[in-house]
């Protein structure tokens, strides 16, 4: 069967109505409906989600069926699980914390429990559906857990998350009790998307404070998974708001709107209710420019639209209660027989109404204090046909990053969102047009569509990278070609690196000492005959000496700079100078003084800066810093300088690991060669041994190796495998 796409929401794309005992479903109007719909109507997909009311279990069969025939399959969550999950969990604690509003967060045990067992119902919902082929979109907040849920039942599933609201910082979002739980969730997918690059950036920044992850840019790696984190900002169906205007009922509205108004200029602000929408701080911005600017009354007029929000709520029936007081307040202050300064409305509208208004406002206030997209000013801009109009736009939704000839406003700001409305106001009609067009022309051509196939095709190139590592993963059918020709060869040749390939990294350098396994490992190796083993290493000589000396292995150390082969005594290159050291080593001491836990190492011919202890991010701020500053300088001196892991090494130019062990392999006649590396310096060798070696690296980043072991546990495997 061929793969099918299955999309997962907190709500279905329709509505249920119970009416005399019949069930009736109504199609949703929300942007992520309209956006999935060509998804999901088309025959090989399906849409899991809640259908919006408590259906009792003798009739949930019932409505199985009838919503199979629309490809909709339901979750059905009792009042309990609503008040505690969505109302409690989703909307307590996560909608304040990613809104930035901490104050209204409530971190109560009862509402996770519930968040974990729901969350846990959409996963066996889902699996009921899904085969292990098909490819699975998790939308939002409300289904953090669900990727990781569906991930431990079908490892090799694909799933993407999408995030429809803003991500916060690291400082904000470990206030959250269950951070990690939260984090481990969505990190169960191949891909990650939000609106913004301000919220990958949040992300990746807290994953790796957060979690034993690693991270190169905007992929995290976790054990030999790489997740991508990526910004796909939403759209809007442009054509059908582009349309509406055109509409006879639509025109009719906008005749009606315009009758004994010709001289005044609307204002237009949509926002369902919210503490995050700044809707108080727009009306005191209003107000401020009728107290100051006079020759505005009866000039203006605004048309306020409150969508109702769960006014049950504390905070959200206070909010209202305050705008109810103030749009009160100013238009008694203001008003005049045949003008009324704020037109209110706690209501929804149908679309042709919200058309012929968006047709009819001179200027839309967008400001809401923290938004992910916010779509209303799209579809602003998408239904001016004539090109005017002006866009108000809080810098603080992620629309203002795609509309960048809005009139950009701080929204705390009240000075700021008065002189723009008196722009807006007085703008020519040319600048108008200028600036419409051109977002006009972003709004068409970044729309949902456009979205939701940027989001798809990027899940599927990220599981074909996968699928590509996997085929370099040296376990199982690749590690049974190394066991045969290994067993095959006359006189084998294995290049060990040490850090983070025969040993895990410790925090303290002198702390990764080998222990007994390991040591009994090399001295099954070294007691074959065939085998020369060389433990090739950036560790100074005499540490090597200090830990393997008793064992008959070969010895190339700090990366080349010196040898020991069986039977003889320790050499160092000829020719090399450690004079450079002193200069460098001062510089790199500045460093230090201003990192805590970071210190340098000196070998006989390198110097070492290691940040392994000092703060996440700060120690890869510094060791990006040296490698901008000191490249130039290290190149005049003939000196290598190398980023590694956790380091960042200085060395003589001739030192390098490729050339000692090319050295090392002269005028034998070996038939097998292995190397293990996990480090940049383990490059060198990669590149400079003869094609038909295995080159192995440890970790799955990107590498000159053929394949890949994830950490040092898989290499004792391989090792052992060898022996045995």
């Amino acid at each position: 069967m061929n793969e099918k796409t299955i999309i997962v929401s907190n709500r279905l794309p329709v509505r249920i109505i119970e009416k005399d005992n019949e069930y009736t479903f109504i199609p949703s109007e929300g942007g992520l409906a309209t956006g999935l719909s060509g998804v999901y109507k088309s025959g090989n997909s399906i849409w899991v989600g809640w259908p919006g009311i408590d259906v009792p279990e003798e009739r949930q069969q019932e409505v199985i069926e009838k919503l199979s025939h629309l490809n909709l399959y339901p979750v059905f969550l009792t009042q309990e699980e609503i008040n505690l999950y969505y109302e409690g969990f989703s909307n307590e604690v996560l909608w304040p914390i990613f809104h930035y509003m901490i104050t209204y967060a409530n971190f109560e045990q009862s509402y996770w429990e519930s968040y974990k067992s729901v969350n846990q119902k959409f996963a066996d919902a889902t699996k009921k559906v899904m085969d292990q082929d098909d490819r699975i979109w998790v939308q939002d907040y409300q289904l953090m857990l669900l990727p990781g849920i569906l991930r431990s039942v079908h490892p090799k599933s694909t799933i993407g998350f999408f995030n429809h609201i803003p991500f916060p910082s690291y400082e904000i979002f470990r206030l959250i009790p269950w951070r990690e739980e939260l984090l481990q969730g969505v990190m169960g997918s191949d891909l990650i998307g939000f609106h913004t690059y301000d919220d990958v950036r949040h992300f990746v920044s807290t994953a790796t404070r957060l979690l034993p992850v690693k991270s190169s840019s905007n992929v995290l790696v976790e054990n030999d998974r790489s997740v991508v984190i990526e910004a796909f900002p939403m759209g809007i169906d442009a054509e059908k708001f582009e349309n509406l205007p055109n509409q006879p009922d639509v025109k009719e509205e906008i005749e009606l709107l315009k009758q004994g108004r010709e001289n005044i200029k609307l204002i237009l602000s949509i926002d369902r209710l919210d503490y995050s929408k700044g809707i108080l701080e727009r009306l005191r911005a209003y107000e401020m420019l009728l107290q100051q600017n006079p020759e505005y009354l009866e000039k203006v007029e605004l048309y306020m639209i409150v969508v109702p929000s769960r006014d049950s709520v504390a905070q959200y029936k206070s909010l209202r209660e305050q705008i109810d007081q103030f749009v009160g307040n100013l238009n008694a202050r203001y008003r005049t027989l045949n003008w009324n300064p704020i037109n209110y409305f706690y209501r929804s509208f149908p679309i042709n109404v919200l058309s012929s208004l968006f047709s009819t406002a001179a200027i839309c206030l967008v400001t809401p204090m923290r938004d992910g997209m916010n779509l209303v000013s799209k579809e602003y801009v998408a239904s001016r046909v004539q090109n005017d109009g002006v866009l108000i736009l809080s810098e603080m939704a992620g629309a203002s990053k795609e509309l960048t000839e809005a009139l950009i406003v701080n929204p705390n700001n009240l000075n700021d969102i008065k002189n723009a409305i008196i722009k807006g106001l007085e703008m020519p009609l040319a600048e108008q047009q200028e600036r419409m067009t051109s977002m006009r022309a972003i709004v068409a051509k970044f729309n949902v569509n456009h979205w939701v196939n940027n989001f798809i095709t990027k899940l599927n190139e990220v599981k074909e990278s996968q699928n590509s590592l996997k085929t370099k993963h040296a376990i199982n059918s690749i590690r049974e070609k190394i066991v045969e020709n290994y067993k095959n060869a006359n006189e084998r040749t294995l290049f060990l690196d040490y850090d983070g390939t025969l040993v895990g990294f410790s925090g303290d350098i002198d702390q990764a000492t080998p222990n007994e396994e390991l040591l009994n490992l090399l001295n099954s190796l070294i007691s074959d005959p065939k085998n020369n083993v060389v433990i090739i290493s950036g560790r100074r000589h005499e540490t090597l000496q200090n830990w393997f000396g008793d064992l008959d292995v070969n010895f190339i150390a700090e990366h080349g700079a010196w040898q020991k082969y069986r039977g003889n005594n320790w050499t160092s290159l000829p020719l090399l100078t450690s004079a450079w050291k002193r200069e460098i080593k001062t510089l790199l001491d500045t460093y230090t003084d201003r990192t805590p836990g970071s210190f340098v190492e000196e070998k006989s011919y390198s110097l070492v800066w290691h940040y392994r202890k000092a703060e996440a991010g700060l120690g890869d701020l510094r060791a990006n810093e040296i490698v901008s500053n000191l490249r130039v300088l290290a190149a005049d001196k003939g000196l290598k300088l190398m980023p590694g892991n956790k380091v960042i090494e200085f060395k003589n130019m001739e030192v390098n690991k490729g050339k000692a062990a090319l050295n090392y392999l002269h005028g034998k006649t070996t038939d097998f060669i292995l190397a293990l590396g996990d480090d940049y310096t383990d490059e060198d060798i990669f590149t400079a041994l003869p094609q038909t070696a295995f080159t192995v690296k440890v970790g799955n980043t990107s590498s000159a190796a053929k394949y890949y072991l994830v950490d040092y546990k898989e290499v004792r495997q391989l090792l052992w495998a060898l022996v045995e």
